[in-house]
């Protein structure tokens, strides 16, 4: 298909993704482009980025990902709270930003994923949940390590038509929901009422050129049809008789679609031919974009399900008819033409996203592949599945019991009135839309103009990314935490090794009063809107600090390397990797920091620098290929296999207090530090630190009341009097899982103490 027009609005997003940091909810009618947007926008982006869809079909069409993969979110219910509240229905699952952490951990690959980006861009976001955008800012609070924002400080592209599929919820999934959330819909999500967002509509329609028709649909989306709308579309009623040729039927459920194309094909004469996909490594089943097994006969209807991007002969919904089938050919012809084409087989990929081992770059990695005509039946096809799609000509058998927003979505597939064939008469009084949908689309009206609002944002970008890119202190916190995790479990035999981390702490700490006198000078300068000068100095201070971070890199990443000859080393290596990403992504900031500002200071679109980029990579390559050989020709020779020691206690010392670790995170405790922090900070476990607590809470040392709220804590003690003599398992297994153990010790200790 030919390439879309860049629409005023279009640019306008466009602006907002790549030159402020503000979220961005971008909807438009049918067939206004919003595809086509988020294609050019992923290729032509400076911004780190992954695509994510709610589903694996629409994540397939995306070229991205699903959510569920992405952030390994389990399957059920968020709610938006540390606790799960009592009287749980029966059969549902629910969890909770405590259990997220706890019970589903993100793997290394994943969070090393999401560490690495900047924009988040969903897809068909008409589908996603309150819920699930509320775990994903959890999920990115927790990798960014960045609690006080929303989404730890990601940026949000949601694209979508809310007037299209709904998010679906179960009742006794919405009868928790609903002590959090006013509807299901996305928009309705904490993190994102928190945060708030643009709100932006593609306006320039490509489908539809007809007035007339573009208003009916308009008055669809807003449940205004008039009776005149609806005298309109019922001229085009046909109760029965024959379909006319290269025609589809849009209908409710899957199972009328299957039926309406097997009762054509069985028409059929011609001998059945079947065509197996090719299906190599991880591709699942509830992806496949067409059937594995393609069964056809000639005089087949059929339809493409994809865009041809290499000859341009169809395009996703183009219509055609099976001509000749032989073993190594399937000749088809086009609808409306009547133009022959020979079939060729497409190959769709499922990729996942990780960051390259050796340059620390985000990349894209194909994990399976999937190769098959790109075909499907087509005398039939779902409302659900009809979206995105374009066609000519269809007949629209929808029925009288519309869903809100399905027959706006089967109706806004055609071309042009001319085109339509109704099955079932439109009652104008029986068609809706979902009002909580119509109320939200008057964000756009009483919200400020856009230009107004993308010149502050912008500003306000430009002023946080300065500050962000010049400063450490990310990176002097995590070496600390670290350094005492690693100091816990021993020291390294090998001298150099042993003080590789507190060398990098100290260049650090010996830079943060330059980085403190640099960052006020840019705020100087940008309060001043002394520009000339501010572009100087970023340029200065960035070829500063790159060559600071260069340095730095060579310590840590040789550091690296020598502890991976050793055994027993997996955990601390995973700790440098992290900080090894944080020194990477700041020298990738102080490439771009120039640039950018100059192109937002300028009102000019703030485009990828490729150069750069290849010459960090290579630098980069460079470093390591270097420290790789001198590490390997001069191994460090040690006693242990795992380079390590443990701490000798000092002469004339004595044994360590018994107890002495409970009383270091009842410290902690009493510095109103939370139980995740205490044990990030100690670099032990939730459930250690929980343990502590109780024994802390039994011996007076702590209250339960900062710990469990006062319901909770009543809730566990009666069931603890109700069940005397009953084991942990057993109180546990009456609680309905609802409480850790840890928690229930707790209150074990609080009724010991009083």
């Amino acid at each position: 298909m030919e390439k879309l027009e860049i629409t005023e609005m279009a640019g306008m997003a466009a602006q907002f993704v790549n030159s402020t940091n503000r979220h961005v909810f971008l909807t438009g009618k049918a067939g206004t482009g919003k595809t086509t947007f988020l294609r050019q926008l992923s290729s032509s982006t400076h911004k780190k980025h992954v695509i994510l869809a709610p589903t694996g079909i629409a994540a397939l069409n995306a070229n991205g990902t699903t959510i569920h993969s992405q952030f390994l979110l389990p399957l059920g219910t968020f709610l938006p709270d540390r606790n799960l509240p009592d009287e749980l229905p029966d059969g549902a699952s629910f969890y909770t930003q405590r259990s997220l952490v706890r019970r589903h951990p993100l793997n290394a690959k994943r969070r090393d994923v999401l560490r690495n980006i900047d924009l988040l861009i969903i897809d068909e976001v008409s589908m996603l949940r309150a819920d699930l955008l509320d775990a994903i800012d959890s999920r990115l609070r927790t990798v960014k390590r960045n609690y006080s924002q929303p989404f730890g400080g990601v940026q949000l592209l949601m694209i979508g038509d809310l007037y299209q599929l709904p998010p679906v919820v179960k009742d006794h999934e919405w009868s928790k929901m609903s002590q959090y959330y006013r509807s299901p819909h996305f928009f309705e999500s904490v993190g994102l009422r928190q945060a708030g967002f643009v709100y932006i509509e593609l306006d320039k329609i490509f489908r539809q050129q007809d007035d007339r028709f573009i208003s009916i649909l308009n008055n669809l989306r807003n449940n205004i049809v008039t009776q005149a709308d609806a005298d309109e579309l019922n001229a085009h009623f046909h109760e029965g008789g024959s379909i006319p040729k290269d025609t589809i039927t849009i209908t409710t459920h899957n199972y009328k679609a299957d039926e309406l194309n097997r009762i054509e094909l069985d028409k059929l004469e011609a001998e059945t031919h079947y065509f197996e996909a090719e299906i190599a490594d991880d591709f699942p089943e509830n992806i496949y974009p067409v059937l594995s097994s393609l069964e056809l006969k000639v005089g087949a209807q059929i339809m493409f399900v994809k865009n041809d991007t290499v000859d341009g002969a169809y395009f996703n919904g183009k219509l055609a008819k099976v001509k000749s089938i032989d073993k190594n050919s399937i000749e088809v012809l086009m609808a409306g033409t009547e133009e022959p084409y020979i079939l060729k087989k497409e190959t769709w990929e499922n990729k996942k996203y990780s960051v390259d081992e050796t340059t620390k770059d985000l990349e894209e990695e194909v994990v399976g592949k999937f190769s098959q005509y790109p075909i499907k039946l087509a005398w039939a096809i779902t409302v659900h599945k009809s979206q995105g799609l374009t066609f000519e000509r269809a007949v629209i058998d929808v029925g009288r019991a519309f869903a809100p927003g399905q027959v706006y979505v089967a109706l806004s597939r055609l071309t042009s009135l001319n085109g339509l064939i109704l099955r079932t008469k439109i009652d104008s009084s029986v068609v809706s839309t979902d009002n909580q949908v119509i109320e939200f689309g008057k964000v756009k009206d009483a919200q400020e103009p856009l230009n107004t609002i993308l010149q502050q944002e912008q500003a306000n970008y430009l002023s946080a990314l300065m500050e962000e890119t010049f400063h450490l202190g990310e990176i002097q916190k995590l070496i600390s935490q670290i350094e005492q995790k690693h100091d816990s479990s021993g020291e390294f035999e090998d001298d150099e090794m042993k003080s590789a981390l507190s060398i990098l702490s100290n260049n650090i700490n010996r830079e943060a009063g330059n980085t403190d006198k640099f960052r006020q000078q840019i705020r100087y300068c940008l309060h001043h809107r002394e520009y000339e000068k501010l572009l100087d100095r970023i340029a200065k201070g960035s070829a500063y600090y790159i060559d600071f971070v260069q340095k730095n890199l060579f310590i840590l990443v040789k550091h690296l390397e020598e502890v991976k000859q050793f055994s027993r080393t997996k955990t601390y290596q995973t700790a440098l990797a992290e900080i090894d990403l944080l020194f990477m992504k700041k020298w990738e900031q102080m490439d771009m920091a120039e640039h950018i500002a100059r192109c937002i200071i300028e009102g000019k679109e703030v485009t990828p620098q490729p150069k750069k980029d290849e010459a960090r990579i290579a630098k980069r390559k460079s470093l390591v290929g270097e420290i790789v050989s001198f590490v390997e020709e001069h191994p460090k020779n040690t006693k242990t296999k795992s380079g390590k020691t443990r701490k000798k206690k000092a002469t004339g010392t004595k044994k360590a207090e018994k107890g002495s670790t409970f009383k270091v995170t009842y410290e902690l405790a009493k510095d109103g530090l939370s139980i995740a922090e205490i044990a990030e900070n100690r670099g032990l476990a939730n459930t250690t630190i929980e343990g502590h607590i109780a024994k802390g809470i039994e011996a007076g040392e702590l209250t339960i009341d900062k710990y469990l709220e006062t319901d909770d804590r009543e809730t566990i003690e009666q069931i603890l009097k109700d069940n005397k003599g009953a084991n942990s398992g057993e109180i546990y297994a009456k609680l309905n899982g609802q409480y850790s153990y840890s928690q229930i010790r707790m209150v074990q200790a609080h009724l010991a103490k009083k």
